[in-house]
């Protein structure tokens, strides 16, 4: 069968959506957050200093009469997390979930044990597999939902000194292609979007330890990191608010249980 498609100027319309992002005041779900509401969904914040929330959200676009909140929670006291965010959705509904968080501390495979293991994976799979299934009763009733994960490219190729994160990723990662088969029927998409370097806070913390460790300066260690990457430079946030964008819009419908990649050309593998 061959489908004729009309020319169409592509622009993200988000009205009437609502929208919940982790981990949203700074770095990647800051701009996640200001990319949403710009394409006029209303937008939850999560985060934990209240006082960041506040001020996040009064630099979210209200152009299209969003209505905008935020939610204090602590992604790595779950029990504090799971009540707080079920409370939340037993009066809200939610088309678009991000799950983002930050990343659990760095450090190399004999530098951890059971303890470390156990609380990354609280942070990063217990948070993610806690949200989407809250989220995905009202996306079932609707025929709508975004699921987008953040993850890492070292669910793909993992680094070293982040072996919390190699680990616990790559199960997110699974777990959501798994989710992602259950729900297409619903018209639910769930992607998980493998992180290369961007400029944020966390990678100015991980170029510090790197750095220390080489026993380099800081600045020659980010021009090794940046000296791997083809396009020659660190993410810039915004980017990657476009592709979230993007898969929470109608045009990304036929996108679900991928792990898609932006890094700049930085993974090597297939």
């Amino acid at each position: 069968m061959i489908y004729m498609m009309k020319e169409m100027k592509m622009k993200i319309n988000l009205e009437g959506k609502n929208a919940l992002v982790g981990a949203s005041t700074q770095g990647l779900g800051k701009a996640i957050a200001l990319q949403l509401a710009s394409c006029g969904a209303s937008v939850t914040l999560m985060a934990r200093n209240e006082e960041k929330l506040k001020a996040t959200v009064a630099e979210l676009d209200t152009n299209f009469n969003q209505k905008h909140n935020y939610i204090v929670v602590d992604f790595y006291d779950f029990n504090s997390f799971e009540a707080k965010s079920s409370a939340y959705f037993k009066h809200n509904t939610v088309d678009i979930l991000v799950n983002n968080t930050n990343g659990p501390e760095a450090g190399g495979v004999f530098e951890k044990n059971i303890n470390d293991y156990q609380k990354a994976f609280d942070l990063l799979f217990k948070t993610t597999c806690h949200l989407s299934l809250l989220a995905v009763e009202s996306m079932k009733k609707n025929n709508f939902g975004r699921i987008i994960n953040t993850a890492s490219l070292t669910v793909k190729e993992p680094l070293p000194n982040l072996v919390l994160s190699n680990t616990v990723r790559a199960a997110v990662a699974i777990w959501a292609k798994t989710l992602a088969k259950e729900v297409a029927p619903f018209g639910i998409t769930v992607n998980t979007i493998l992180t290369g370097l961007f400029d944020t806070e966390r990678i100015q913390q991980l170029n510090k330890i790197q750095a220390n460790i080489k026993r380099i300066s800081l600045e020659e260690n980010l021009k090794m990191m940046t000296q791997e990457i083809p396009v020659g430079r660190l993410g810039k946030p915004d980017e990657f608010g476009y592709l979230v964008a993007f898969l929470a819009s109608n045009y990304a419908a036929y996108i679900t249980g991928s792990n898609i990649s932006i890094d700049g050309g930085l993974i090597k593998s297939l």
